[in-house]
Formats: structure tokens, C-alpha cells, sequence
């Protein structure tokens, strides 16, 4: 019977061959192959294509698929914990700084806007895209350059226990909790689970004596930290002075683009412009402001780093498509992220000149149809056209008498027949709804 590989070995061949690969079809020569067992597919059937194609080894959980006398077969008990311990043991090897961001809302803008100012100063290794789970975690760990001097590490979840685990595997020195709000309530189980959930990054710092930024203008933040020794507080001021103990940003603007203030290192003011709009994109501009003085990055670089950042992943992009304009923020939605967005998009555009298209949000639950029916209403207040999509969307359509499509190949065929001319298109969903077909062409 083959044995199981050691911890040990399975690092020493991660070192020889650190290019990972959890899709074959994607190996390269010397990738170093792990076979996972998902929903759909197993990726233990598919060692010996990844070994044939150039993998150095592959990992594998499943004794069947070993061929007897082939070195190159790794056989664990679990490939996903396999990957994990990998992970782990090469981030005790890395003394850095660490800086994990979860939250409800803005998680991914704030891991970019801090990654942009932390870039212009220092050597930064960043999640990738939404590599933010207890897959794409380690996966990015294992990804981490040998000259990085800091890492960024999003943190997402749905259900308690999940941002405790994540801190277990990335140990992070420094973290922060974008907001509070209404997501994965189907998981957490309500507003209260949400706060214990993303709380467990805070308490993960409190016992391992970390530093947990603290947004003072968010609700239930400073409770959530309150365990914590070291907290780096910012916030909103009318008036700026290096006198008070909280890290200040002073606000020109929200629309048409947010233009901010703050002081630089020699207490001097700077002031820059952002290329997104709204109050909830201002806290995380504001979180990038914060965490680039704490860590000395000089004001002139912040500036510059925060007005060069263009949106390119769907999330508060203006973009023009066919001669249409178009707000885009459909990478995720909920009904918190929701609300804040169409807040912003209705500052700028009248009613008469705004069009709507809201597809439905995902894992709400049983507050599902209260939480569709609410976005609904607030679209309905802020333009005269509103369209909706999706299942959980035809109910609501059907009381207000808005146009309905059960998916967006639907809405794209419609869309597109009619005239816009003049008008701006708002576009927010969950990812599942898969808006950007509208886009295709």
C-alpha cells in the first residue's frame, strides 16, 4: 500500500515546485498539481492528465488513482488540508505584516485602494480576484513572492467559524471590518451572526496581540473590537488637526467623484479626487487613506496612488457599451450594498434621466422576500424605470408593475431593442445573476 506523505515532504516539493495548479488544464511544466474532490467535478481523476502534461507531482487523496512505483504521486488524507498545512507553514516562514479585510460590504474596493497605496511604497503581495475563501486563501499565501515586504489578505464568509478559520491559516498581524450589514443572513442567521462572524477577525487579533483598524464612523466596529489592546481608530472630520488621537479625513465631495483631504507625514494638507462616487465608497477610500499613514506611506504617494485607481471588476465602473452609459456595480450585492449604492447613483442622476436594473440577491433566507421587496421600493424612489431579474425578483415586479426577466440572456434580448438615449443605466445583482451579459456584445 503506497504511504501518505509527510508534511514535511510535501512542503520540500512545494520549494522545487512553487507554480500550484488545482485545474489540469491549466498545468505547466514543473506545476505542482492538487487534486480536490468538489461538488462536480474530482480532481483526483485527473492526476495522471496533469502529470502527463508537464506537473512535477501531483497530490492526491484517493489511493485509487496512484500508479505503484510512480514517485510523482503525493497521496494524502485530505488534499484540500494538505494545501492548507502547505500554507501554513509558509507563512511562519514570512515575518511581514499581514492585513486581513473582511466585512459586509466593500471588502474587494478596499483590498484594491489599500493595495494601491501600499504598492506605491512597499513590495505588496494581494489576493487575487475574489480568492477570498478557505480555498482561495491558502492558494494566495502559497502565491506570495519571496521579496514581499507586506501581504493583503481578503477574508470572506457566509456562516460563523469561517473568518476564525481563515485567521488561523493567514495569521494576520493587522486587520480591519469594512462595515456591518445585511449578508449571507441565510448562513449567519441574522444581523447578530453577521456581527459575530466578521468579529472573529478582531477577536483573532485581541489574542494574538495584532493591530485592528476601527472605521469610527461605522456602526457596531468599536463594540466588536472592544477585546482589543492595539486599535487604530480614523474617521470624518470637518477640521483637520494632528492634534486628535484618531486618524482624520476631511470631505470636499461625494459626486460626481469623491475628493478628500487629509494630512501628510509633515502635517501638511493634501487633497485628492477618486475616480468613484457615494458615501459607501468614501469608507473605503478612507480606510486606504488610514492604513497607508499608519504605515508611513508618504501623503504625496497615497494621493497619487488614490487618484490614478480605475475600477475594472464590475464594482462602481462607468463604462459605455453600444452608446449607452452605464453605472456597473454587479459583482455582489445585498441589501445593505444595495441601498448605499443606489443612494450615490441617485444623488447624480434625475429620476427622469436614471434606469434601474436590480437582479436578485442571494442567500438571504427567510428575509428574502422582505429584503427584494425593500430594494425595490428604495429603486422605485430614485428613477422612473426600474427593471428587475431573477426568481426572487417576480413577486416584487409583479406588485409594483415593473418589467420582470427570469435571467439576464432574457434581459440582454429586450434590453437592447430598446432606446436610451439620454439615460443612464444603474446595473446591481449578486454575481449568480450574471449581468454582465448585458456586456457580451
Amino acid at each position: 500500500m503506497t504511504e501518505y506523505a509527510t508534511g514535511e515532504n510535501l512542503y520540500a516539493a512545494y520549494l522545487r515546485h512553487p507554480n500550484i495548479r488545482i485545474d489540469s488544464r491549466k498545468v505547466s511544466s514543473g506545476d505542482l498539481f492538487v487534486g480536490l474532490a468538489g461538488t462536480q467535478v474530482q480532481g483526483n481523476k485527473y492526476a495522471a492528465a496533469a502529470l502527463a502534461a508537464g506537473a512535477a507531482f501531483a497530490v492526491v487523496d484517493d489511493p485509487e488513482v496512484v500508479v505503484e512505483g510512480d514517485d510523482r504521486y503525493l497521496l494524502v488524507p485530505d488534499s484540500l488540508k494538505a494545501l492548507q498545512e502547505m500554507a501554513m507553514e509558509h507563512r511562519r516562514r514570512h515575518r511581514m505584516p499581514v492585513l486581513a479585510i473582511t466585512g459586509s460590504n466593500g471588502k474587494t474596493t478596499t483590498k484594491e485602494l489599500v493595495n494601491a497605496v501600499m504598492s506605491r511604497q512597499y513590495r505588496v503581495h494581494c489576493t487575487p480576484g475574489n480568492y477570498n475563501n478557505h480555498l482561495g486563501l491558502p492558494l494566495t499565501i502559497l502565491m506570495t513572492p519571496p521579496d514581499t515586504e507586506m501581504t493583503i489578505l481578503e477574508m470572506g464568509a457566509n456562516h460563523v467559524g469561517e473568518i476564525a478559520e481563515l485567521c488561523r491559516l493567514g495569521r494576520p498581524t493587522h486587520g480591519l471590518v469594512t462595515n456591518v450589514g445585511e449578508a449571507h443572513l441565510e448562513g449567519f442567521g441574522g444581523i447578530e451572526g453577521v456581527i459575530k462572524g466578521k468579529g472573529e477577525l478582531y477577536d483573532y487579533l485581541a489574542t494574538n496581540r495584532g493591530v485592528a483598524f476601527i472605521n469610527a464612523d461605522e456602526d457596531h466596529l468599536t463594540e466588536m473590537a472592544a477585546a482589543n489592546n492595539r486599535l487604530i481608530f480614523y474617521k470624518v472630520s470637518e477640521q483637520l488637526t494632528s492634534e486628535e488621537p484618531a486618524l482624520e479625513i476631511g470631505v470636499h465631495s461625494l459626486h460626481p467623484f469623491i475628493d478628500v483631504s487629509f494630512l501628510n507625514e509633515n502635517g501638511e494638507l493634501m487633497r485628492t479626487e477618486v475616480q468613484l462616487s457615494g458615501k459607501h465608497n468614501l469608507q473605503n477610500v478612507k480606510t486606504a487613506i488610514a492604513v497607508g499613514k499608519y504605515f508611513k506611506v508618504g501623503g504625496t504617494k497615497i494621493a497619487e496612488a488614490l487618484s490614478s485607481y480605475r475600477s475594472d471588476n464590475h464594482r462602481s465602473q462607468l463604462l459605455e457599451h453600444r452608446g449607452v452609459s452605464f453605472y456597473w456595480d454587479a459583482y455582489n450585492a445585498n441589501p445593505s450594498s444595495v441601498v448605499a449604492s443606489l443612494s450615490g447613483f441617485g444623488t447624480d442622476h434625475p429620476a427622469g434621466d436614471a434606469v434601474i436594473i436590480l437582479g436578485e440577491m442571494l442567500e438571504l433566507g427567510e428575509a428574502e422576500a422582505a429584503a427584494h421587496r425593500k430594494v425595490a421600493l428604495r429603486a422605485g424612489q430614485t428613477a422612473r424605470t426600474v427593471i428587475l431579474v431573477g426568481a426572487a425578483m417576480k413577486d416584487v415586479a409583479r406588485e409594483f408593475d415593473r418589467p420582470w426577466f427570469a435571467d439576464s440572456t432574457a434581459l440582454a434580448a429586450w434590453f437592447w431593442e430598446q432606446n436610451w438615449e439620454g439615460k443612464t443605466v444603474f446595473v446591481k445583482g449578486s454575481r449568480g445573476n450574471r449581468l454582465e451579459r448585458l456586456l457580451a456584445d
